[in-house]
């Protein structure tokens, strides 16, 4: 995983509450074993008609949103079935930062585990920031992880705050894994200390 500490990126809305994994990624491209590739099917229900023409309106089908990294969306994203494949689709869409009011817990995990930055804010500023993407062409937003701070092409800034744990994850680019072992030799003491915890449980 790729250390995370600031991003650039132009943002595309879809504003819709309640996006959960099923619509993310349809459940008929789960038979799929490689972890990449994805993308393509990302929302393929909404982009695409029965007949698999793309729907005019979609933002992901607007060509001027074809190369945004940032999804800003409504509240409870990702909710639904615990499938990491949605967290799978999105990344390999290119998204690297999604932006709502609130998300599903699992879907929480699933993102930090995988290198995706899911900050929440107040309903009113993510109404603000669907109004600025849809004001302005080519709407970007410089994310900065180190000072937990958002910034526009026009300057404004504004404040978010990520978990502690997911924020150090997310900077360093390290897995959970990673994590534990970064307190290997804190646990070896501790074991040194009490070794009856490792003795043998005899029938």
């Amino acid at each position: 995983m790729e250390p995370f500490q600031t991003h650039k990126g132009k943002v595309v809305s879809i504003n819709r509450s309640d996006i959960d994994t099923d619509v993310i990624i349809p459940q008929q491209f789960l038979k799929r074993i490689e972890r990449d590739g994805f993308g393509r099917f990302l929302m393929y229900s909404w982009r695409y008609d029965s007949k698999g023409n793309p729907v005019e309106n979609f933002p992901l089908n607007d060509p001027e949103s074809s190369d945004s990294t940032i999804l800003l969306t409504g509240r409870n994203f990702g909710c639904g079935s615990s499938r990491e494949n949605a967290v799978w689709a999105l990344q390999d869409y290119g998204f690297k930062v999604i932006i709502a009011s609130s998300f599903a817990n699992i879907f929480k995990i699933n993102s930090s585990k995988n290198g995706i930055l899911l900050i929440e804010l107040p309903e009113e500023k993510i109404e603000k920031l669907i109004q600025l993407s849809k004001e302005h062409k080519d709407y970007e937003l410089t994310v900065d992880l180190e000072k937990q701070e958002l910034a526009d092409n026009d300057g404004r800034k504004m404040a978010f705050s990520v978990d502690p744990l997911v924020r150090k994850k997310l900077l360093l680019g390290v897995d959970d894994i990673s994590m534990v072992l970064e307190y290997e030799k804190a646990i070896e003491e501790f074991e040194q200390k009490r070794p009856f915890y490792a003795s043998p449980v005899r029938g």
